[in-house]
């Protein structure tokens, strides 16, 4: 039609016709105009599509990471799954677009084209696709080697990625070692890794174009060879032929884009493939069908003869009970695994037991939802972990709409409202990643605030103090004891100058209890508590 146009136009140019001439150019800026909107549409439309896929799945693919057990993510590399979450799910929304884009219009095209060529002469463009099995299977072939060395080289940027994180979250170590050299080798035999990964992809893609062009070639030459037989033997006309000569070269240009995005098909299906695996995991620990929300609890909680191991290993934990009363402190101790820290991790149910049961309240905690019973545990561990974002973000962790009152009551409780006062801005300073911008002391006290807004009637502190200088510990402390009344608190600790006070105190030896009582009774009876405050004090 453009053609027609254009050739309409010139002629009216020749002969002067200036109304004719505007007429078409009014006339062709108004095809221009549609033509563009309905690009500009197409285009907007497709590209909408695949953010919209890119997102579910990139929401869909978090939600699920957010819900596999603890476990997981002690072997899990960070940078692996922050590489999964963007780059991977990037890359399939990408893929979607061509395919909608450019893939589904050249198949259709290229249908079209074979089924004018048959209508024209079918025993010709039988001939001329003898090649096409040949051309299919190298295409499939190469696409799937594609696949496998961009499985690789996803693989390997992962460890990249991954090797980077590490690096510079431990940056005060490589420098405080000098370390930055064999950091750096580190990094170049991983970034060599993945550069070798990738070469071995495009050398492939570089092999496959040239043998696609040969089988180009030759079903051209084929076509001639026959074309001119069937002129000479009466069957095509040499008008036909040109016609049919012109549909076959217009086959060129869309076997190429698809060949190209079938390429990038089996690229993104390494990726898919790598998301798919976290959407095929379940959680370890999962609500019972018929699990019950788990009310506002007393704090009675009882631990009766559980068991508990990892994976296939010994049992960490050996039919192991115990009562803990609401308002009592009890307190876990004994030598680096000896199942304490198990012991506290198995009541929010980061990992289920394998024999026996807990209770809190009398009801089995595999018996109510899982994020009903975690709202009744406080938790202060002994890493303390703070997001990028104010304190008093941190202090509402979880929360979108919080009271600020509320906030400022639990620094309070946590003896944290004089430093934060000392901050430029207050409750609205930025902590920095990792909250690097405060002290160890300050992460913990803001640590016990968001546990004390939580307002639960159980506490967990898994060695609370254990980082901290005597100042800092000792107004962890005191916020404790204002908070011991009408709760449930379990302290895992291996400085016992932290324990004293506690209504009992648990000696834990090879997943066992193996004494228990209060502070004096156990130095009383000289053996193993009296052993550790020995060694701690004398």
């Amino acid at each position: 039609m453009l053609v027609h146009l254009v050739g309409e136009m010139a002629r009216f140019i020749g002969q002067g016709d200036v109304v004719a001439i505007s007429q078409l150019a009014t006339f062709a800026a108004f095809i221009f105009i549609i033509r563009g909107a309905v690009q500009y549409g197409q285009d907007a439309l497709m590209a909408k599509a695949a953010l919209d896929i890119s997102l579910d799945l990139r929401q869909d693919t978090c939600d699920r990471l957010l819900r596999l057990n603890i476990g997981y993510f002690a072997t899990a590399k960070t940078g692996d799954l922050s590489y999964r979450l963007t780059e991977d799910i990037d890359r399939i929304g990408e893929t979607v677009n061509k395919i909608f884009h450019q893939f589904i219009p050249c198949i259709l095209q290229l249908v079209v084209l074979l089924a004018y060529m048959i209508s024209l002469n079918w025993q010709l463009t039988t001939a001329t696709l003898l090649v096409a099995p040949a051309m299919a299977v190298l295409i499939g072939w190469c696409g799937e080697q594609l696949r496998i060395y961009s499985r690789r080289s996803q693989n390997r940027i992962s460890d990249l990625s991954a090797l980077v994180a590490e690096l510079f979250s431990g940056i005060r170590i490589v420098q405080a070692f000098a370390a930055e050299e064999y950091a750096l080798e580190k990094f170049r035999r991983s970034a060599d890794r993945n550069r070798k990964a990738r070469y071995s992809a495009e050398r492939l893609k570089a092999l496959q174009f040239p043998a696609i062009g040969f089988l180009e070639a030759l079903s051209i030459l084929l076509l001639f060879l026959l074309g001119g037989w069937q002129i000479r033997e009466g069957n095509l006309t040499g008008t036909e032929f040109i016609s049919y000569g012109a549909a076959a070269a217009w086959l060129i240009d869309p076997i190429s884009i698809t060949t190209s995005n079938y390429n990038e098909f089996k690229q993104t299906q390494a990726s898919a493939d790598r998301i798919f695996e976290l959407l095929a995991m379940k959680p370890a620990v999962a609500d019972r069908p018929n699990a019950i929300f788990m009310p506002r609890v007393k704090g009675l909680v009882e631990y009766r003869n559980v068991t508990f191991g990892y994976d296939s290993g010994e049992p960490v934990l050996q039919n192991l009970s115990l009562l803990a009363r609401p308002g009592e402190a009890i307190a876990l101790v004994g030598a680096s695994g000896a199942g304490k820290t198990t012991l506290v991790n198995l009541l929010p149910r980061f990992y289920d037991v394998q024999e026996g049961e807990i209770l809190i309240d009398g009801i089995n905690i595999k018996d109510v939802t899982t994020p009903s019973l975690r709202r009744q545990i406080g938790i202060v561990p002994q890493e303390t972990v703070l997001f990028s974002g104010t304190i008093a973000e941190n202090i509402a962790f979880g929360r979108t709409n919080y009271d600020m009152e509320a906030v400022e009551a639990a620094a309070i409780a946590a003896n944290a409202r004089e430093f934060i006062a000392a901050m430029p801005d207050g409750y609205y300073t930025q902590v920095g990643e990792r909250g690097m911008n405060l002290s160890g002391g300050q992460r913990q006290r803001i640590a016990i605030a968001r546990a004390i807004l939580l307002d639960p009637r159980i506490l967990i502190l898994d060695e609370a103090t254990s980082a901290l200088d005597s100042e800092s510990e000792n107004l962890i402390r005191e916020a404790l004891e204002r908070l011991m009344r009408d709760r449930t608190v379990l302290i895992v600790a291996h400085r016992l100058a932290t324990v004293r006070r506690a209504h009992s105190i648990l000696v834990i030896e090879g997943g066992r209890i193996v004494e228990f009582g209060t502070h004096d009774e156990l130095l009383a009876q000289k053996k193993r508590y009296a052993h550790f405050y020995a060694q701690q004090f004398y």
